[in-house]
């Protein structure tokens, strides 16, 4: 399974990261995700949903009872 957001689909990004003397080697940019339940096509499953989706009620998270 890729490392992407189950809604939004961000996933990893490459860089550089660079130091004081302007040196620059390559480093992976991660997305914040996090596994929850979440309803996908009528279904509820387990998904990597970003906290960016979380926070913006991008996700149906299903009602506790």
């Amino acid at each position: 399974m890729s490392y992407k957001c189950a809604v939004c689909g961000k996933g990893v990004a490459s860089g550089n990261t660079v130091s004081h003397s302007h040196r620059a080697t390559r480093r992976k940019f991660m997305p914040n995700l996090q596994r929850k339940k979440v309803m996908i096509d009528g279904k509820i499953s387990n998904a990597y949903v970003c906290t960016r989706c979380i926070k913006s009620g991008k996700t149906i998270l299903p009602v506790k009872k």
